[in-house]
């Protein structure tokens, strides 16, 4: 079958065919695109508009269709533009998963203004951080993050600010969102150019503050073919091997539950967008619960669970899971970490309807890099897929040197869905981005299919349930602490999220501190999820090479986790 995946590629990517690939030049580099993409978001929700009466956003017992949400759009970007936003200017949206994210996202990419995507989960101190880095015009905010910003408004007098589902008690420095969509005004007329900025989205930083990562238009759009691509490559070749003739890319219609947070490029980039361009169905949860998204796929009839791996194993272990209708699941998977190889096969023998898959990739290429489903996923289940066709991807030594097949080193990647840069972080970009080449920071191998295997990462980072915490950020929360000397923070294997975070503290001469008042502090300074699950207090100083440096891997292996606190 990996004949007819190649045969398949080919004809896919060919002269004159949807994923024809071409070369464009951006930053001065030559990459790979799309022929046939649009130069920006704006022509994907215009091109929506065809979509008229079909069901788009739902969220509880609310229902809107492509119609009423390109009249909102419409509405939203007029009343931004007489508040005096324009093209360029950056608008922030901190809120959970209601339908008012997308109808924000799609206002504003269409008028040409930025999106900054602000963690729903930030403590005031990070979100300061973030309106202090971005700049915005405007912040779009529900009550909770919006209660978080009160204390934050005097630091931001002139913030323009908008409140979504603001029931009652909505301070008078602040707009309400109905306020916004009360007009059926079209979206202004604006240029937008390919390699403008179309979202910033925040990714957690190696020094402890997060970066914004400057997503363009061209970057979106080949990233929303490049997911296209990869939902029609792997059964077109399954097709051929079985000898029947392959199903038009886009044939089938979706219905998708939105998981996992829009301020994060699974959700967004590589669910929403995708399922905006083919005219499918969004399903919105507020929050992560097993049991309300297996109510929601019956109801909803949910084709598409596309989230991070512990939310599919969650569903199927869930005492519901057996009740529920969940035969309309035609593909179940995701991203945001690894998916474990038990898993792979569970899929396929649990929900009958649906095949295993899985992608990699990161905010720094606008989503996906590898993707792989179906027989192909089941066949090789430790790999992440080949590179989709707007990527180059190589496996390098520490000097930059390409590796043969079957070599460890790290990925470095090439393409159009690779992000301009970091907002106000010029050196970060350079280390990051050399000649067009994005250096992931991830291990890996490639086979002689092109296929990828991850086998560890470079950078200090925790990957818990789909959220990069840099263990930089926790290891300078614990050093605020008075009475912590010295202090590691590390992954520690989690069979639900699949790490969590961990940390090994030695305390100053005479000082006492427990683990809840350790964490408590922890919470002042970080996001809830960043906090360290597991705490181990030791009596002598910390391991160190001879450079000084922590001898972090062992420790980690050492520590047991039955003796964390």
């Amino acid at each position: 079958m990996y004949a007819e995946l190649k045969q398949a590629w080919q004809e896919l990517t060919g002269p004159g065919q949807l994923f024809e690939v071409t070369t464009a030049e951006v930053g001065g580099v030559s990459v790979r695109s799309y022929a046939h993409a649009p130069p920006s978001l704006r022509e994907i929700w215009l091109g929506a508009a065809g979509h008229g009466d079909k069901e788009y956003l739902v969220y509880n017992e609310e229902r809107l269709s492509y119609a009423d949400a390109q009249v909102i759009t419409g509405s939203i970007a007029h009343w931004l533009a007489e508040a005096g936003v324009g093209p360029g200017d950056r608008v922030a949206i901190a809120m959970r998963n209601y339908p008012e994210w997308m109808l924000a996202y799609w206002a504003l990419t269409a008028m040409g203004a930025v999106v900054v995507g602000m963690n729903a989960w930030w403590v005031p101190q990070e979100l300061h951080y973030g309106l202090e880095d971005s700049t915005p015009r405007v912040l779009i905010a529900d009550q909770e993050r919006l209660q978080r910003f009160t204390e934050l408004r005097s630091d931001f007098p002139d913030l323009i600010v908008v409140g979504v589902r603001v029931p009652h008690d909505l301070p008078d420095w602040a707009t309400d969102w109905a306020e916004l969509v009360n007009s059926e005004s079209r979206l202004p007329e604006v240029t937008i150019a390919p390699d403008d900025d179309a979202c910033i989205f925040y990714t957690s930083g190696t020094t402890g503050r997060p970066k914004g990562a400057q997503l363009t238009h061209r970057g979106c759009v080949n990233n929303i073919f490049n997911v296209a691509f990869a939902n029609a490559v792997q059964p077109r070749a399954l097709a051929l091997a079985r000898g029947e003739a392959p199903a038009e890319p886009g044939s089938s219609e979706i219905r998708a539950l939105v998981a996992t947070p829009l301020f994060h490029v699974t959700a967004n980039n590589c669910v929403a967008q995708v399922v905006t361009l083919v005219g499918g169905r969004l399903v919105h949860m507020y929050k992560w619960d097993p049991a309300e998204a297996l109510r929601l796929i019956e109801r909803e009839q949910v084709t598409t669970f596309n989230a991070v791996p512990m939310m599919a194993r969650e569903i199927m272990m869930h005492p519901d899971f057996t009740a529920r209708d969940t035969s309309s699941l035609k593909s179940v998977g995701g991203g945001g970490a690894a998916m474990q190889p038990d898993l792979v096969g569970k899929v396929s023998e649990t929900i009958r309807t649906a095949r295993p898959n899985t992608g990699y990739g990161m905010t720094e290429t606008s989503g996906i890099i590898t993707a792989v489903s179906m027989e192909f996923f089941m066949d090789r289940p430790t790999s992440v897929g080949p590179a989709m066709p707007t990527f180059e991807a190589r496996i390098v030594d520490p000097v930059g040197k390409e590796l043969p097949v079957g070599d460890i080193g790290e990925l470095v990647v090439r393409g159009a869905p690779v992000i301009k840069g970091y907002l106000n972080r010029p050196e970060a970009t350079a280390e990051t981005i050399v000649d067009g080449w994005l250096h992931t920071g991830d291990v890996a191998y490639m086979d002689e299919d092109g296929f990828i295997y991850l086998v560890d990462r470079a950078k200090d980072m925790v990957l818990r349930g789909g959220e990069n915490v840099y263990c930089a950020e926790v290891e300078n929360a614990l050093f605020h602490h008075e009475a912590v000397a010295e202090c590691v923070a590390f992954a520690v294997p989690d069979d639900r999220l699949g790490e969590e975070v961990g940390a090994a503290v030695h305390l100053k001469s005479g000082a006492s501190v427990d683990a809840e008042v350790l964490r408590s502090h922890c919470r002042q300074h970080l996001a809830a999820f960043k906090v360290p699950r597991y705490l181990w207090f030791l009596d002598e100083p910390l391991p160190r090479n001879a450079n000084g440096k922590f001898l972090k891997r062992e420790l980690r292996e050492a520590l047991k986790v039955e003796d964390a606190a």
